[in-house]
C-alpha cells in the first residue's frame, strides 16, 4: 500500500521533531519553574543512594547476562552461518543433558534469588530506618497541588516543601481523594498516597539546594503537571522561614478592597489566610502565597500577570482543574490580585 503521506512532509515531520528534541532541553534549563535536576544518578539523600547502589548492582548483573547472551548467539550466527556447499542437513540434536538443564535451571534461579534479597534488604531498610531526630511533614496529595503541614509549627503551605539540610525528615503521606505519588528523585524512591492508608517515608538531604520531582501515579487530567519542589535550606535559615510562616497575614489599608472582595466571593470556601474569615481547607492556604516562588503546583512563575491571569481563569494554566473562573470584572480582579499580592 503507497503511503498516505508524501516524501516532503515526511522529512519536513522529521526535522521538525529534530529540532523539537534539541530544543527541549534548552527550553526546560531555562523555565524558572524547572531549574533544578532530577537526576537519579545524583543522589543527594540516603534513602536516593541506597536505591542507586542496588539499581547500579542490578544493571551489571543484567548487563553480564546481556553480554554472555549476546555473545553465545553471535557465535552461534556466525561460526554455524550457511555456506556455499553445505548439505543443507539438520545439525545433530542434543536431548536429555542433565547437565545443560541444570545449568539453565539453577543459574536463573540463584540470580532471581540474589536480586530480590539486594531488593528487599535495601526496601527493609528505607522503609524501616527512619531517624529518631527527624523533622515531621504531613504530606497531603490534592488533585491536582500539594499541601504541606508542618505539625507543632501551625505552618500550612502548598506545592513548595522546605526542609533543613543534615537533617532528616519524615514524611507522613496522606491523599485527600485519589492515588497519587510522591516522587523527587534525588530525594528518595516513589512512594503512593492513597485514600484511608496513611504512607511514610523519609528524606536526609545533606546540601541545600532545589530539588524536582512530580506526581507519579496518573491522578487525573493535570496529573503531568502536579510537580514537586523541596527546598533545602540550611537550618539558620529553615528556622527563619518556618518563623515567618508561623506568623498571621499581614493587612494593608491600601488592599483592603481587594480583601473585602476576596471574603465576599466563594474564594474563602476553598482557601484560607490566617486572620481573616477565609477558613477554606479545600484549596491551598494563602497566608504567604507571595513567599512562594511558583503558582499552580510549579507550572508558572509566580508574579504579578501569572497571579491575575490564574485569577481569572485558572484553565489556561490547568485545564481540569478544579478551581473555577471567578468571573470576576476587571476593576474586581486588579484589587483581589493586589490583595493576594500583599500576602507574604
Amino acid at each position: 500500500m503507497q503511503s498516505m503521506v508524501n516524501k516532503p512532509t515526511k522529512r519536513l515531520l522529521l526535522k521538525m521533531l529534530a529540532v523539537l528534541f534539541f530544543l527541549a532541553p534548552t527550553c526546560l534549563a531555562q523555565s524558572p519553574t524547572f531549574s533544578g535536576s532530577t537526576n537519579i544518578f545524583k543522589p543527594a539523600s540516603t534513602p536516593a543512594k541506597s536505591i542507586l547502589g542496588v539499581s547500579m548492582f542490578v544493571l551489571v548483573i543484567t548487563g553480564v547476562i546481556f553480554v554472555v547472551v549476546a555473545g553465545l548467539l553471535t557465535y552461534a550466527v556466525v561460526k554455524f552461518r550457511k555456506r556455499k556447499g553445505d548439505d543443507s542437513r539438520e545439525p545433530a540434536q542434543v536431548y536429555g543433558s542433565n547437565q545443560v538443564e541444570t545449568a539453565w535451571t539453577v543459574i536463573p534461579v540463584l540470580i532471581v534469588v540474589v536480586l530480590f534479597m539486594a531488593t528487599a534488604r535495601v526496601i527493609a531498610n528505607v522503609q524501616n530506618a527512619t531517624p529518631p531526630n527527624a523533622l515531621h511533614v504531613t504530606v497531603i496529595g490534592h488533585q491536582f497541588w500539594w499541601e504541606y503541614r508542618y505539625p507543632g509549627s501551625k505552618v500550612v503551605t502548598a506545592n513548595e516543601l522546605h526542609v533543613p539540610a543534615g537533617t532528616p525528615t519524615e514524611l507522613q503521606l496522606l491523599s485527600a481523594d485519589t492515588d497519587h505519588s510522591f516522587w523527587v528523585p534525588r530525594l528518595a524512591g516513589k512512594t503512593d498516597l492513597i485514600p484511608n492508608h496513611p504512607n511514610v517515608m523519609w528524606i536526609d538531604p545533606k546540601e541545600p539546594g532545589l530539588y524536582l520531582g512530580q506526581c507519579a501515579q496518573y491522578c487525573g487530567t493535570q496529573h503531568a503537571k502536579m510537580l514537586l519542589r523541596v527546598y533545602v535550606q540550611p537550618r539558620a535559615e529553615f528556622e527563619q522561614w518556618i518563623q515567618q510562616q508561623s506568623q498571621p497575614a499581614q493587612s494593608s489599608n491600601a488592599a483592603s478592597e481587594g480583601q473585602h472582595i476576596f471574603e465576599a466571593t466563594a474564594c474563602v470556601n476553598c482557601h484560607a489566610v490566617t486572620g481573616t474569615s477565609a477558613q477554606g481547607r479545600f484549596g491551598p492556604d494563602l497566608t504567604h502565597l507571595m513567599s512562594r516562588e511558583t503558582l499552580a503546583a510549579g507550572i508558572v512563575a509566580n508574579n504579578h500577570e501569572n497571579l491575575r491571569s490564574w485569577i481569572q481563569d485558572p484553565s489556561r494554566f490547568k485545564p481540569g482543574s478544579l478551581m473555577p473562573a471567578m468571573q470576576l470584572n476587571e476593576h474586581d480582579l486588579d484589587a483581589v490580585t493586589a490583595y493576594l499580592e500583599t500576602l507574604r
